[in-house]
């Protein structure tokens, strides 16, 4: 078994203003993608300048931060939050969403293109490689605050969290996903990318190979207290979502390809 390190989830205090490694993690997700997006800003297209770009990446901020809330209260405890509403403000209590935050990206991602003369699979291409960063971040998050811990086992990387009233040794399942959707599917993504892909191709690769390793994480991860599993008394929530990951992402890539085919004939 394996030393939970003791981290104090608060970085650094500013008098009564706690900064969390939480949130700083989220400005680390954001900047590196900012930073990288930089880097590939010419070859997506040479018009556009560095404002241009921060402009784009603040769309998207705003679409992870409020689609992530939203997609919790929705998809994981919306009970809660219809008996507390005002919880929903109160945001340094947790409760952020993958799901939710994605379909806030896509929408943010709509309203920028609409607005900028750009496609919509011509942005999510750009900014699917881009992604891993903040998911990889995030998850390092977790870890530090001690949460979304895995099921107990006797593996010899196993840990007890402080946060477990049971103070079992568990699957750090926070440093698999750091590892399959913030490592792993960024170098898959980023070498993907590097050369000229059919549109949606890229968006496609992104939803497919997150589907399928989130999916698979989920098998070690306790689910959430207040859902429990949902579907043929195994499946959690992640998994119910990823499910339409999996098939769009796999849909995407065909129906790219299949383009390129048809306008190479």
């Amino acid at each position: 078994m394996l030393p939970y390190p003791q981290i104090d989830p608060v970085a650094f205090a500013l008098g009564p203003l706690k900064i969390h490694w939480y949130g700083l993690m989220y400005l680390i997700g954001i900047g590196g993608a900012w930073w990288l997006a930089a880097r590939r800003l010419s070859a997506f297209d040479a018009r556009w300048s560095r404002e241009k770009l921060s402009d784009l990446v603040f769309w998207v901020a705003m679409g992870v931060i409020l689609g992530g809330r939203l997609g919790y209260v929705l998809f994981y405890d919306l009970s809660a939050y219809l008996h507390d509403p005002l919880k929903v403000l109160r945001v340094w209590e947790g409760g952020m969403s993958f799901h939710g935050g994605l379909l806030g990206v896509m929408f943010a991602t709509w309203l920028f293109g609409r607005r900028n003369g750009k496609g919509f699979f011509e942005l999510t291409d750009f900014i699917a490689p881009l992604v891993p960063i903040g998911l990889g971040a995030g998850r390092i998050g977790n870890f530090i605050n001690a949460e979304l811990w895995g099921k107990a086992t006797d593996l010899p990387w196993a840990m007890v969290f402080p946060t477990d009233p049971q103070q079992l040794a568990r699957h750090p399942s926070q440093l698999y996903q750091f590892a399959l959707e913030g490592v792993a599917l960024f170098a898959i993504l980023w070498i993907y990318s590097r050369k000229p892909r059919p549109t949606m191709a890229v968006s496609g690769l992104f939803a497919l190979c997150y589907g399928i390793f989130r999916f698979i994480v989920e098998f070690v991860r306790v689910p959430d207290a207040q859902l429990g599993y949902l579907a043929f008394g195994w499946l959690t929530m992640g998994q119910v979502l990823c499910l339409p990951m999996v098939l769009g992402g796999l849909i995407l890539m065909l129906w790219a390809y299949r383009r390129a085919a048809s306008s190479a004939a």
